[in-house]
């Protein structure tokens, strides 16, 4: 278990140092990058927030609240709260066209930061859980990477990056938007900081 916090925690750092990203898209206060790398396909969302960075964090790292901005979330619940910085939730997220819902069952794991100058941590990746086995109403899909730095930018704002490591079972819902035919990365993006602030 402690591995696997710790790994999940890293495996965000990671992600969030790497160079190369390419940015796609830039709004007032949102920004979209992609990273590309082999098979894999890594999107970073910036967003600019008026509320200080304890505010977002503790807003962003309890993720019962994500159906109230996360369109893709129908349903989250807590299946174990392992400790003060690490749950478990059982997520289902809406049919996309010809498929059944997914549902996934996520590691969320929460750091504040060491140092004035680090970032607030809300880190993501699937779990297996053998209480809760994949039913056949859904298709279990897997995150292997994804959550949120909130950097503070005075005491009263901070900018808040999402990063997704992304995978066959979250292509679907983002695909529509690298078409362009949707903008449900921006419109997702907009939500929250409006709930933020």
């Amino acid at each position: 278990q402690a591995y696997l916090s710790y790994s999940n925690i890293a495996a965000l750092t990671h992600l969030a140092r790497k160079s190369g990203w390419d940015i796609t898209r830039t709004l007032d206060n949102v920004k979209i990058w992609t990273h590309e790398e082999g098979a894999v396909l890594s999107l970073k969302v910036e967003m600019q927030v008026k509320v200080p960075s304890h505010v977002a964090f503790s807003l962003l790292s309890d993720f019962s609240l994500r159906q109230r901005w996360d369109r893709h979330f129908l349903t989250c619940e807590v299946l174990q709260a392992v400790s003060e910085e690490e749950k478990i939730y059982h997520v289902t997220a809406p049919p996309t066209t010809g498929h059944k819902p997914r549902d996934f069952v996520i590691l969320v794991s929460q750091r504040q930061p060491c140092r004035p100058q680090e970032p607030y941590m809300v880190a993501v990746r699937s779990v297996t859980l053998r209480a809760v086995p994949p039913s056949p109403e859904f298709c279990r899909s897997e995150i292997l990477c994804a959550g949120f730095q909130i950097h503070s930018n005075s005491s009263s704002s901070c900018t808040v990056c999402y990063f997704n490591q992304v995978t066959s079972g979250v292509m679907p819902y983002l695909a529509a938007n690298f078409t362009g035919s949707s903008k449900s990365i921006e419109d997702t993006a907009l939500e929250c900081i409006k709930f933020l602030e």
